[in-house]
């Protein structure tokens, strides 16, 4: 393998993808990579997967998609952080009434 020819295909590349960081799609290889996996990747990563034909640029609409997907995790994860931030507290009907006994105005 020529080495200055591989980075010089990386670099050009490279210089094609248009955003950083990018969306790729994997595709199989011989050494048990599963095709149609979409990652988000450094422009330069992705450069690389796709001269080693191990991914290709997602298109468009995967892009989307898998950024929607993406958001929709962020949203569901953060619903649970937040719920598990919420602290409930199991009382006895004495202390009940203990609380409430307290917090009524005396009458004096």
């Amino acid at each position: 393998m020529d080495l200055r020819n591989y980075y010089q295909k990386i670099r050009q590349v490279e210089a094609e993808i248009g955003e950083d960081p990018t969306i790729v799609m994997s595709l199989e290889t011989s050494d048990g990579g599963k095709a149609g996996r979409a990652t988000e990747v450094p422009r330069e990563t992705a450069a690389r997967l796709i001269v080693e034909l191990r991914a290709r640029l997602a298109t468009a609409e995967e892009a989307a998609a898998y950024r929607a997907l993406v958001e929709e995790q962020r949203r569901i994860a953060d619903q649970v952080q937040a719920m598990s931030r919420t602290q409930f507290a199991v009382i006895s009907d004495v202390e009940m009434k203990a609380i409430r006994g307290a917090l009524k105005p005396s009458k004096g």
